[in-house]
């Protein structure tokens, strides 16, 4: 709860944000942030895994109805996880604008090697959600759905989305993916 609440916050001060603004946007006393984290950093560490979790964007991928047109559940779910590395994206920048430098390599190094929420970890889950989206057409692919979400995932992960206005649309990179980068012949009469 302290986490969730503190999330907007770091998003708005970075690691400058105080106690006292935790605890006012948490409902909390300051004392029992004390209880709930052993020191601000520990709290910060929180939020930050927080953000990276992308257990709600997952979760938003497998609501997605599979009655409707692969395109269609494509691009929503592409949206959800642009969103999703939108927010983890503030709340890092957010930290290292503030002076709180990514976390201690050591700390890196040890979560990579327990397995618990890596990136590897992550891309897996976000593999298997994406598959069961493709599941339905997999009469219709060229390759297994897992494979198809794979490839699907490097094209929208691939380049880095600039906001301006040369780069695709979610529904651009959709069509492309779905339909190739040619255009089909216009058939003469």
């Amino acid at each position: 709860m302290i986490v969730r609440s503190v999330l907007p916050l770091v998003l708005e001060h970075g690691a400058a944000v105080t106690t006292n603004q935790i605890a006012r946007a948490a409902g909390i006393g300051e004392g029992t942030i004390f209880r709930a984290f052993k020191d601000k950093d520990e709290l910060l560490d929180a939020c930050v895994a927080e953000a990276i979790k992308p257990d709600d964007a997952l979760a938003a991928i497998a609501e997605i109805p599979l009655d409707q047109p692969l395109s269609e559940r494509l691009v929503e779910a592409a949206d959800t996880l642009a969103a999703h590395l939108q927010r983890m994206g503030s709340v890092m920048s957010a930290m290292h604008a503030s002076g709180r430098a990514h976390r201690n390599p050591e700390d890196r190094a040890k979560r990579k090697s327990q397995g618990r929420g890596g990136r590897r970890d992550t891309m897996t889950a976000m593999r298997a959600a994406m598959a069961d989206l493709f599941e339905p057409e997999q009469d219709k692919l060229r390759l297994p759905a897992e494979q198809v979400s794979s490839l699907f995932l490097s094209l929208l992960f691939g380049g880095a989305r600039v906001d301006d206005e040369s780069a695709p649309t979610t529904r651009q990179i959709v069509d492309v993916f779905l339909n190739g980068a040619v255009a089909p012949e216009l058939e003469t009469a």
